[in-house]
């Protein structure tokens, strides 16, 4: 039995292919694959810009799917299952393994990126990779759990966020996911800022209730009109440039913290004398466990974080290259494109 693939040959360039369905070995799961997000990482491939990426690849590393067959040795997953896949393979021996924190793997390849993505009508893993997805939540929804488990992981890097006052620069997809999961996991209060009003709109779509145009309004006036003198506990950098960065350290109350989400493209030109003299708690979060992925679907079972009205499109698998074409063309109004692999 066949199966279509997707490949990017090279920046810019897919090709779809006919292999063999891979088989079903004692511990894996076959996938039905039903949906596939594009993230900022893919557009990086796309481009030719992503520094850890070769050619050719077969991407996807945001999906959702049913599963057709189990192996042997799986016990509790199911035929008919609807899951996600957690595309960190991981080495199990480095110290961040060893210490449950894999997430960091000193050898860490990423499905779609270092090693073959779920861009195929099937997908075959191991069935460590695959968490269960309920029924009432929709595929297109199941194929966001991960970036919103990047959010939670994000969030819980303050541990308990119950009663604090969050800010999040930047309103793109994970600023906005990062937003809605401080809210939903109990901050007071959780402001927004980005220079999109677009962007703005779908923040209060998801209900956040507090959205600030920085290009129309100071930062820090927007900061003491919704926190008063106190400020924010918390502010979490979701752009990743030198403005940002430098807002969040130049108008930080002393002695808050800021975690950076946003991967810097270019090396940081900051004031860290500031952060120093203000005695700022700088950190930083990578990725996901398997436990983001656990809370991230509860919140959205829950009716805390809204998936839904981030999707600007859908396009059918053979119209990849066009998702593509059509993120160039509308960076500034789109939030999360996604790939129908299969009805």
């Amino acid at each position: 039995m066949n199966m279509k693939q997707q490949v990017m040959i090279e920046p810019g360039k897919i090709i779809f292919q006919d292999v063999p369905v891979p088989e079903t070995g004692m511990n894996d799961v076959r996938i039905r694959i039903k949906n596939i997000g594009i993230c900022g990482s893919d557009i990086h491939v796309y481009h030719g810009q992503h520094p850890f990426t070769s050619y050719p690849v077969t991407q996807g590393h945001e999906v959702s799917g049913e599963i057709v067959e189990v192996g042997e040795s799986v016990q509790h997953l199911k035929p008919g299952q609807k899951v996600t896949i957690e595309p960190q393979v991981t080495c199990g021996h480095c110290h961040p393994c060893r210490h449950g924190k894999y997430n960091l793997c000193e050898e860490l390849k990423v499905m779609g990126f270092q090693t073959t993505g779920t861009a195929s009508e099937y997908f075959v893993c191991n069935q460590m990779y695959v968490t269960p997805v309920p029924e009432e939540l929709s595929f297109e929804e199941a194929a966001m759990i991960e970036p919103l488990a990047v959010a939670v992981h994000a969030v819980k890097q303050m541990g308990d966020i119950n009663g604090l006052d969050v800010v999040v620069i930047g309103a793109g997809p994970i600023g906005n996911l990062v937003a809605q999961s401080a809210k939903g996991m109990g901050a007071r209060k959780v402001m927004i800022t980005d220079i999109s009003d677009m962007r703005l709109v779908k923040a209060k779509e998801c209900g956040i209730d507090y959205r600030v145009n920085t290009l129309k309004k100071d930062f820090n006036e927007a900061m003491l009109e919704t926190f008063g003198p106190d400020k924010a506990d918390v502010i979490y950098d979701c752009a990743g440039n030198d403005i940002s960065m430098g807002q969040a350290i130049a108008h930080a109350r002393k002695g808050s913290a800021i975690v950076l989400v946003a991967v810097f493209s270019k090396k940081a030109n900051i004031d860290l004398a500031v952060a120093n003299d203000h005695e700022l708690d700088l950190k930083s979060t990578m990725m996901y466990r398997h436990d983001d992925y656990v809370d991230a679907i509860q919140l959205v079972k829950d009716h805390k974080v809204l998936l839904e009205p981030l999707i600007s499109k859908k396009f059918p698998f053979e119209k990849f290259l066009d998702a593509y074409q059509y993120i160039d063309d509308n960076r500034e109004t789109t939030m999360k494109v996604i790939i129908d692999v299969q009805k």
